[in-house]
């Protein structure tokens, strides 16, 4: 088993070294450009084959110990070791993020690095060609960084590794986004690189306090002696300044600013994996980290990270409202985007609860989330493939066109993944938001029931608010703003193809067994989460 995970956080490194290498002559195929991307779909299906293996292995009866572990001496000086390992509470998301990495590859390699087919591969000038193919190992390269920093962060044991690994994924992300993107990429991307990297610089040195003071920054050790060794002053600066990084990056308003720009302008493998993977990587690092090794500093904090929270969730659907309403222009991949500000307020406020409950329940919506807004995104780039626009205005009305009637598959999963997203019972995204409730109803003791009463109102209302602008989404994009559902659409409308089909099932399957099945989840997740609560991780 520990072999499987560090094969699962190796793996793609390896790979994005091995895709900027000339490919062997018998494995270029068409061209050269088709090789490397087979090479990316390659690692990443079998990363995904890998943490499917480990998650068979994976011992259900005692999730709550760490499992698959690797300990090795990395700087005696400083305490600091190799050190691997898999709960129940990072198990999910080491699958979630090698499934959508392997889903994005796939679309690559049918739809190319930016999101649309390279038709003229075949009969490209040889410069072209060459240029084309070098833009290919970039992008395969920089998305299997991406992955191996995104899984060693969901995987470490190590406070200063876990920084290393949280680091890694900025640059890919920065260039994916700037050298794929859409209009607006550059500006998007240095947006995306300066918050995260100034939020970054504050959480290093929280983490650095917690290690010192602590005598080792060994999350294991820190977390087991659930802050006994670290006065309430430390722990409340050190949770301030790592909160303040995780918040950019899961993000919390009013640090969301830079999530916008960056959804709309990435491509869409971009997109998914920014919503799907990257921001989740922010709120687990509040419960790996905060939670049980400054607990008294959560304690004081935890009433003011609930209100960000709950204003955050307001703050997100009032934004898609405004956007989603006819006339004002709105672009539908920066609704989605503002649409997470609202979703991972949800997780921020059950993690601010400090009960088992409402940290279950936030945990259970970040891979709900992970699920269905990378379902959105990719249906969305397709739409906007399509079209040629994601502005809601166009696609209503003026060039667009009622999708029930042009590509009846392409908007029942359009409106199966909104639906899914708005919290209806059955599926996915409705257990993470009730339990996130629940928890705020009777939070932990010594938090204010009264506060968090109105926190939980504030989150009850913004799931109606989040119902109607989702619903308004799909009755303008689904069935258009005129009488007769919106002019006449492009002569050529493909529905969904098969590699789209192939890719997208598996996150509707997803959605749907995690929504009639949430013990499955939760039973991962709940003896994880109650270890970590009373006294670390075993």
């Amino acid at each position: 088993m520990r072999y499987l995970l560090v094969a699962i956080v190796l793996l793609p490194l390896l790979g994005s070294a091995a895709a900027l290498l000339p490919a062997p002559p018998g494995l270029r195929g068409r061209d050269p450009e088709q090789a490397v991307l087979r090479h990316g779909v390659t690692v990443t299906g079998a990363v995904l084959l890998l943490s499917i293996a480990l998650a068979a292995g994976f011992d259900r009866g005692d999730p709550a110990r760490m499992q698959a572990t690797t300990d090795v001496s990395w700087i005696p000086a400083l305490d600091t070791r190799i050190h691997l390992g898999v709960d129940g509470v990072s198990l999910p998301l080491l699958v979630l993020t090698s499934l959508l990495t392997f889903l994005c590859a796939v679309h690559a390699y049918y739809r190319g690095p930016g999101g649309t087919p390279d038709a003229s591969a075949t009969s490209a000038p040889s410069g072209t060609s060459a240029a084309s193919s070098a833009s290919a190992k970039g992008y395969v390269a920089l998305l299997l960084l991406l992955e191996g920093g995104t899984l060693a962060t969901f995987a470490v044991l190590d406070l200063l590794l876990f920084f290393l690994a949280f680091e890694t994924v900025l640059i890919p992300m920065y260039f994916l986004i700037a050298r794929w993107g859409g209009e607006g990429r550059e500006r998007a991307a240095w947006k995306f690189i300066l918050y995260t990297l100034l939020g970054s610089v504050v959480m290093l040195l929280g983490l650095l306090l917690l290690g010192l003071r602590g005598g080792t920054f060994d999350m294991v050790a820190l977390a087991t002696d659930s802050g006994s060794s670290i006065g309430h002053t430390t722990q409340l600066i050190a949770v301030l300044a790592i909160g303040i990084g995780l918040a950019v990056k899961t993000p919390m308003w009013p640090l969301h600013s830079w999530l916008p720009d960056a959804h709309t302008a990435a491509p869409t493998t971009g997109s998914v994996l920014l919503a799907g993977v990257l921001l989740k990587m922010g709120t687990y690092g509040f419960v790996r980290i905060a939670l049980p090794i400054a607990p008294d500093g959560m304690l004081t904090l935890a009433p003011y990270l609930a209100a960000f929270a709950a204003a955050g969730i307001v703050y997100g659907s009032l934004a898609c409202l405004a956007l989603a309403r006819s006339g004002a222009g709105g672009d539908l991949k920066r609704l989605i985007a503002y649409s997470s500000v609202g979703h991972m307020g949800f997780v921020l406020l059950g993690i601010a609860t400090l009960t088992p409950t409402g940290v279950n329940g936030a945990l259970f919506a970040n891979v709900a989330h992970g699920l269905i807004t990378g379902l959105l995104f990719f249906l969305v780039g397709a739409v906007k493939e399509r079209y040629g626009t994601a502005d809601l205005d166009r696609l209503a009305g003026v060039s667009g066109g009622a999708l029930y009637g042009r590509a009846p598959r392409l908007g029942g999963l359009l409106a199966f993944a909104a639906v899914a997203s708005l919290g209806l019972p059955g599926l996915a995204g409705f257990w993470g938001e009730m339990l996130t409730l629940f928890g705020a109803f009777r939070p932990a003791e010594g938090l204010s029931r009264p506060a968090f009463l109105v926190f939980m109102s504030v989150g009850a209302f913004g799931t109606l608010l989040t119902a109607a602008y989702l619903l308004v989404v799909v009755r303008r994009v689904c069935m258009g703003d005129g009488p007769d559902g919106g002019e006449a659409a492009p002569a050529v409308f493909t529905d969904v193809r098969g590699h789209e089909f192939a890719a997208w099932t598996p996150l509707v399957v997803l959605t749907v067994l995690a929504g009639l099945w949430p013990a499955v989840l939760l039973g991962l997740t709940d003896p994880a989460v109650q270890t970590l609560l009373t006294g670390g991780s075993r």
